[in-house]
């Protein structure tokens, strides 16, 4: 992309109303019941201003959606697209057969691959209507009550016995919306109107509090913060941090997706390089990708096994005293490419 296309482009999504939804993902599925059992999607959409909500959609609700764009957008010759036109990425077809809940599991990850490439269509493609109104929540949406929200949950929860602060009025708070019943001895069960006391942050979706003199961890989304953790919660007793960051770049022809991914190891173990694989297909919601890591001299070297990793993490700590990082983020970062993509680097191992 050229430099003056790039600059428009960006002023272009400036420009857009904080409500545009920028990024969808399945927390879960539900199953309804009724004169008809379906199953449907409960979807996080995270919109430009920052805000997070709940939708609940089904299947068809999707393959209605798509129907409608392609009627509007999709070009009758793909070899040549008009200027009000654009291919749209393509979505799981319909099954008529089968175990409704494994058709509806077996949907999640090409659902969120639609939905993500979807949202990262042109900013005139954003402001649909029909789009905005299926990522929009509804009235009914927001009087759902969520279940177990799963997908959104910590991969790994160790939780740390803190005391709360003694000072009622102006310790960090939290006001359960919801009934919450934890999976875990790690998880806190709630009960709506239940006051929590905010201990720190576990990541972006969960936090970690004490109420009826049990402590543990709990979805933010199932409550109402009433005075919010200072900026430092992360903290735990004794200035030691139960989590770490590790940032991991994606690096696409369209761009580079940005994460920092919250784990639970301590910053000297060294994962395996099935298991990183295995995280970053999960966080990036891609199967076809490939660990890469940058060398002192700016070359993305590819790593294939766990001798790779070792030598990242080696070369990473060698570095590690000319990039400023937090204290609880790893040494070292992650870059993934697509599997098939040979341009986005320079140098093999």
């Amino acid at each position: 992309m050229s430099l003056p296309q790039q600059l428009r482009d960006e002023s272009d999504f400036d420009q857009l109303p904080h409500n545009i939804p920028i990024s969808a993902t399945i927390a879960d599925i539900e199953e309804k019941k009724g004169f008809i059992d379906y199953f449907r999607f409960v979807i996080e959409v995270k919109t430009k201003g920052g805000s997070k909500y709940l939708i609940y959609r089904r299947y068809r609700e999707f393959f209605n959606l798509h129907q409608i764009l392609e009627s509007k957008y999709s070009p009758e010759d793909p070899e040549k697209p008009g200027p009000n036109t654009c291919i749209l990425p393509s979505i799981p077809g319909k099954i008529f057969i089968g175990n409704k809940q494994e058709i509806a599991e077996s949907r999640i990850p090409e659902l969120n691959t639609y939905m993500k490439r979807l949202l990262g269509m042109p900013t005139w493609f954003l402001l649909d209507a029909s789009l905005r109104m299926f990522f929009y929540q509804t009235e009914q949406d927001s009087q759902q009550k969520p279940q177990a929200l799963r997908r959104l949950r910590p991969p790994t929860r160790k939780v740390k016995e803190v005391k709360p602060k003694m000072d009622l009025f102006s310790s960090p708070r939290a006001e359960a919306m919801f009934d919450f019943r934890g999976n875990s001895k790690a998880e806190l069960n709630l009960k709506r109107g239940e006051v929590i006391f905010l201990l720190r942050r576990v990541n972006a979706d969960w936090l970690e509090g004490t109420v009826n003199n049990q402590t543990g961890i709990f979805p933010e989304s199932f409550v109402k913060i009433i005075k919010p953790l200072p900026e430092s919660d992360s903290d735990t007793e004794g200035g030691s941090h139960t989590y770490s960051c590790l940032r991991c770049y994606l690096l696409t022809p369209s761009g580079v997706d940005t994460r920092d991914v919250c784990v639970q190891e301590d910053l000297t173990i060294q994962p395996s390089y099935k298991d990183l694989l295995a995280r970053m297909r999960n966080v990036f919601q891609e199967d076809d990708i490939a660990l890469n890591y940058r060398d002192p001299e700016g070359d993305l070297i590819r790593v294939l096994d766990d001798e790779d990793i070792q030598l990242m993490i080696k070369e990473s700590r060698s570095q590690q005293g000319k990039v400023n990082r937090p204290v609880n983020q790893f040494p070292w970062e992650l870059h993934v490419t697509l599997a098939s993509d040979l341009s986005v680097y320079n140098t093999e191992a």
